[in-house]
């Protein structure tokens, strides 16, 4: 990030020094007002000058805080640190300008973590393509089954900001980070920290896989008690072996088969742990029922492996996972199930936004009628196609970018008939759900795993899920 003229710490004295905050919005201000509090002097610079975004500044600037819109580009003159959104792109003109000045860059992640008190939290740290948040929610849970004081938050909507400087005292913090936010942290240390996967995803923002790569293994850096990776995702357990970690951490993996030592995984539909027990090499400890995961999924249970090692990692009773997996409801959106109607589950997983995660919403069930499609971002399908073809007994294609899987399923898949829908209406939904309906037979699923961002259709993948959930229930009356 550069090695920068002054050296800031967790006791830094702020008072007058010249911070430029990047970006407005839901890490901008926060960090703007903790650092204008604390005696800086803050400039934010935002690209953007909408009416939302003056809205925001004149919040900022009742409290004396200077903000420049529509110049994100140009660094402040005697600017000392640099404070950026997570969002902003690294190869931005105003991060060249701080890094020729010998400026550090951080991202409000790493502001929040040199502001913790010495009697600070530990966090245990999550990342992955996909799953992140569930995993994050499903640790809290146990940790909370434990008795622990404890929240999750990062990149899961709780600012850390606020976890680490509010009033309320924690035992841990479950802490989602996204590959940004891990890139703008350069001495984030977590107590133990887990990579659920890795698949192509916002290389646009990361310029390769490599790079993208690179930034989630920095999670591992500096990690006391454990490192747990995916036996099924050799990336991870890669980032693992890169990684520069405290004397005594170890590397744990979690798999859906039978573990080995220092391996959580599933034997026989329970949950074991063949890592932290005593004589690992002979002994296991079952944690938990497969049938206690919701919903029991494949890639939830392997979300529920990770929270488990993490939260072991920690110290916390076998008891607790149990009890925490069978508290844990999961979000809307993420393979819910909505209705039985005529014998066929209807089953939304909107969430599902690139084609990894369909991947594995597709991997759930044996016999699917999936309705697909949207904004690609630069996605290919062959391989998802591919590896779900047998599983497919029709396809619905709706969105802007529905061409390039028809033409995969063209290539792989061309016995699996296909209904493409030419509209971009608010009764499109409706009529995939109704197309969906008459291709699939009592003991199917239809599948709402688009594998596409929502944008061109929906305000958000959640409006896209309730407008299939609001179609399934039309068909259902």
């Amino acid at each position: 990030m550069g090695s920068g003229k002054v050296t800031f710490s967790e006791s830094i004295d702020w008072q007058g020094k010249h911070v430029t905050v990047a970006g407005l919005g839901v890490s901008g201000i926060p960090a703007a007002k903790v650092l204008h509090a604390r005696g800086a002097v803050v400039t934010v610079v935002n690209d953007g000058d909408d009416a939302r975004a003056r809205e925001q500044a004149a919040e900022l600037e009742a409290l004396d805080v200077t903000v420049r819109l529509g110049d994100g580009a140009t660094l402040p003159e005697g600017t000392e640190l640099v404070v950026t959104a997570p969002g902003w792109k690294p190869d931005k003109p105003l991060f060249a300008a701080a890094r020729e000045a010998g400026l550090e860059i951080w991202g409000d992640v790493e502001l929040a973590w040199r502001l913790r008190g010495p009697d600070a939290a530990p966090w245990l740290a999550i990342t992955g393509t996909n799953g992140k948040t569930t995993t994050t929610q499903m640790l809290a849970s146990i940790l909370k089954a434990a008795g622990l004081r404890t929240a999750a938050v990062g990149n899961i909507g709780v600012s850390l900001l606020d976890a680490v400087l509010g009033d309320e005292q924690y035992d841990v913090l479950a802490v989602e980070l996204s590959s940004y936010q891990l890139h703008w942290a350069p001495s984030l240390r977590a107590h133990s920290a887990a990579v659920l996967n890795l698949a192509p995803d916002h290389l646009d923002w990361h310029g390769s896989m490599e790079a993208y790569a690179a930034d989630k293994g920095r999670i591992y850096e500096g990690n006391r008690v454990a490192c747990v990776y995916n036996m099924a995702d050799k990336a991870t357990e890669d980032l693992v072996r890169q990684a520069d970690v405290e004397e005594g951490c170890r590397a744990i993996g979690f798999t859906l088969g039978t573990p080995g030592p220092s391996q959580l995984g599933v034997v026989e539909g329970i949950l074991v742990d063949r890592a932290f027990v005593e004589d690992r090499h002979k002994n296991a400890q079952e944690l938990a029922e497969v049938s206690d995961v919701n919903p029991p999924a494949p890639h939830n249970i392997a979300n529920a492996l990770a929270a488990a090692a993490l939260a072991r990692a920690f110290g916390v009773p076998a008891r607790a996972v149990r009890d925490g997996l069978r508290n844990f409801i999961p979000d809307a959106h993420r393979i819910a199930h909505v209705a039985d109607v005529g014998g066929v589950a209807y089953v939304d997983d909107s969430k599902a936004t690139n084609t990894h995660a369909a991947e594995a919403s597709l991997a759930a069930y044996e016999s699917i009628v999936w309705i697909a499609g949207g904004l690609a971002k630069g996605a290919t399908f062959d391989e998802l196609v591919a590896k779900s073809a047998k599983r497919l007994r029709g396809v619905v294609l709706i969105g802007q970018d529905r061409a390039l899987i028809r033409e995969a399923l063209a290539r792989h898949a061309p016995e699996v008939p296909v209904v493409d829908l030419d509209r971009t209406d608010t009764g499109a939904m409706l009529a995939a759900v109704q197309e969906a309906s008459r291709l699939a037979v009592a003991g199917d699923t239809v599948l709402l795993a688009p594998a596409c961002a929502s944008m061109d259709m929906f305000a958000n993948y959640n409006k896209r899920g309730d407008a299939f959930a609001e179609a399934v229930r039309e068909l259902g009356s």
